[in-house]
């Protein structure tokens, strides 16, 4: 027999994702940094599936990005609508962000849309022809 009964959170492990879901919103790598090499898990999620990583690329935080791909954040990590940090930092025009997110190893054809179909249907002809070229 199993326990079907839900399990309420624990109110620091919420307190402490917030705090991480507002370092990546806001760029500190520094805080990010630490409670990565702390143990916290690079790819914490939200509840739409946005990664830290996500929300540090979609904010147009390079540094934060760079430091959640050295600690093992998945750089092509798709959200629960099929988004990349890459597609989204495309979107958003975050050139140094996309730069990070290729250097960690991104995939500029993961997702849907992909970074590149993102790239092409927004005219971006210069990421699209980067993209290409890898």
């Amino acid at each position: 027999m199993t326990d079907e009964t839900p399990q309420t959170p624990d109110p620091e492990v919420v307190e402490l994702a917030g705090r991480l879901f507002d370092a990546a919103r806001s760029g500190d790598a520094e805080l990010l940094a630490a409670y990565l090499a702390a143990g916290a898990p690079a790819d914490l999620s939200n509840e739409r599936g946005d990664s830290l990583l996500m929300l540090a690329a979609y904010h147009g935080h390079a540094a934060a990005v760079a430091a959640l791909l050295k600690h093992g954040a998945d750089a092509d990590r798709a959200n629960d609508r099929g988004q990349t940090p890459l597609a989204g930092a495309v979107f958003k025009g975050h050139d140094e962000v996309v730069t990070a997110l290729l250097d960690g190893g991104a995939d500029p054809t993961a997702g849907t849309p992909s970074a590149l179909d993102t790239a092409r249907m927004f005219g971006k002809d210069e990421l699209v022809a980067r993209f290409e070229g890898r």
